[in-house]
């Protein structure tokens, strides 16, 4: 079993990224400040700018996280680029992010993960969907950041 994670190994700021914005980054985007956004700085772009997804808000809402009011945005219109972690959704995103981070003393991880909005079907059918992109991110952010201390506060 290996050591748990202590705060110090954590890093200060974290960018997730995939194509539009608009349903996986933003969903992560909103997990990770929600679990962790007192301790880390997170933010989120895409490759393209896309619309917010309504499912998404939707799923989101769910569990207490409100992302209406959120706006996507494209890697162009990042106004800073200083991030100790990139996590990339898609395979786009892992392109542009290696891109961005070239030149720079940052870490990019790979977190493949499947577009709900592809998913044909019912409402029902669509929503659990995005429920299941949803509690993935929960659980992989959950375990990346997670440190072995008692939550404080």
């Amino acid at each position: 079993m290996s050591e748990p994670r202590r705060d110090e190994d954590l890093p200060d700021s974290v960018l997730f990224a995939c194509n539009l914005n608009a349903v996986r980054s933003p969903m992560a985007l909103g997990i990770a400040r929600y679990l962790f956004g007192k301790k880390i700085y997170f933010d989120a772009v895409g490759v393209r700018t896309g619309e917010l997804d309504p499912f998404m808000v939707a799923v989101m809402d769910e569990i207490g996280i409100d992302m209406a009011k959120y706006r996507p945005k494209s890697f162009d219109e990042l106004e800073d680029t200083s991030f100790d972690l990139v996590i990339t959704l898609t395979p786009q995103a892992q392109h542009n992010a290696i891109e961005l981070t070239r030149t720079m003393a940052c870490d990019v991880e790979y977190w493949p993960t499947v577009d709900p909005s592809l998913m044909s079907g019912s409402r029902d059918q669509i929503m659990d969907a995005y429920r299941e992109l949803r509690d993935e991110l929960m659980r992989k952010i959950k375990d990346r950041f997670s440190t072995g201390a008692a939550p404080s506060g």
